[in-house]
């Protein structure tokens, strides 16, 4: 990791780094992307927006951000990002499968490079029988299709803003 100009460790791509923010992820990530040519959309429920608005913070994010879709209601997931209704009926709407396909939807959909999508519960309740806290994060790229799946705790801000850093983290380990 460099120093930073206020003498500060900066955060990595993987968003390690002394008290790493999204925001200081966000920066890597556009710096990374901008450098390489490449671009990024998003795909987000329980996020509603906060990964695109994360990373519309940083200056000269137009390099880097192509777009992104907010499908918080499950029909929205197949209709435009292109989720398939059957996995949707089958499984629901927090699946991994589905954080994958909204990753590839994304990409797609707003012709980048990468495609993130990011499906869970924030809570404070269950949703069709999933615990509160349990996220999954697609990706979708170059020769690339994964999914990261988590647990988390909290309150709603606190898990909605973890899994926007797990996202991060997440493209941010297939740049380095």
């Amino acid at each position: 990791m460099a120093d930073s100009p206020a003498g500060r460790a900066d955060t990595d791509l993987a968003g390690n780094g002394p008290g790493a923010t999204g925001d200081e992820q966000a920066a890597a990530l556009v710096a990374a992307l901008t450098g390489r040519g490449e671009t990024v959309a998003a795909a987000e429920s329980l996020t509603a927006g906060l990964v695109c608005a994360t990373l519309a913070r940083v200056p000269g994010a137009s390099a880097a951000l192509r777009g992104g879709l907010v499908v918080y209601a499950t029909e929205l997931k197949a209709v435009l990002a292109g989720v398939d209704p059957q996995l949707l009926a089958e499984h629901g709407a927090v699946h991994p499968e589905v954080a994958v396909q909204l990753a590839a939807g994304a990409r797609e959909k707003c012709g980048a490079t990468w495609g993130l999508g990011l499906t869970g519960v924030a809570g404070p309740s269950p949703q069709d029988g999933v615990a509160p806290g349990t996220v999954h994060v697609g990706l979708a790229g170059p020769g690339t299709r994964t999914v990261r799946t988590l647990t988390l705790s909290g309150d709603r801000d606190l898990i909605r803003t973890s899994s926007v850093r797990a996202a991060f983290a997440l493209l941010g380990e297939h740049l380095a």
